[in-house]
């Protein structure tokens, strides 16, 4: 595996080796040690799966508090425009975001640590979307942010059909109007 330091500091891309022969192919996904050694020590406890059409646009999503979440996300099927924003109070790139189309066939994952909001957009039908979490679901520690919100600056890609995007994420909140509970870490 390769580690590769995003635009945005704590930002990770991990391109995984695939090794293929008669039989098909073989990659390591995640190894303790080696993630560790290059600066992704969390205990993951969970283990997602988003099945979604093309048109889906989640987020932008964080969990804080006790059960606190970054993200390792990866794509198994399909394709997604993935965005990560820092909103670590004190962050040199608070506001910022970094994006990056993930798809099946790149074979590399996505940390997203603490202190950014993540989001996707599915571009194909049937995409899978996995991502393992250092802290359980809990709904006391949920903050949002809309996708759209123009301070932002986010240019997710144009399709031929509407987003599909849930009640709940297009009423979420511009970045001005929440109080990241997130500081940048010494």
């Amino acid at each position: 595996m390769q580690f590769k330091q995003g635009q945005i500091e704590g930002l990770i891309l991990i391109q995984h080796n695939s090794w293929e022969d008669s039989r098909g192919a073989f990659m390591e996904m995640y190894n303790k040690e080696l993630f560790a050694e290059n600066g992704i020590r969390e205990q993951f406890v969970q283990d997602n799966l988003s099945i979604s059409h093309k048109g889906v646009l989640r987020g932008l999503h964080a969990q804080a508090g006790v059960h606190a979440q970054g993200k390792l996300v990866r794509v198994l099927k399909g394709r997604v425009w993935d965005v990560a924003v820092d909103i670590r109070l004190g962050s040199p790139s608070y506001g910022q975001h970094q994006v990056m189309e993930l798809s099946a066939d790149q074979h590399v994952s996505f940390w997203i640590p603490q202190g950014f909001l993540h989001g996707f957009l599915c571009m194909e039908d049937d995409t899978l979307f996995t991502y393992k979490v250092p802290g359980q679901y809990d709904t006391l520690g949920e903050l949002g942010v809309r996708y759209d919100d123009p301070g932002l600056g986010i240019s997710w890609p144009k399709l031929d059909i509407p987003y599909i995007i849930s009640d709940k994420d297009r009423s979420l909140p511009l970045l001005k109007n929440i109080q990241s509970p997130f500081k940048i870490s010494s």
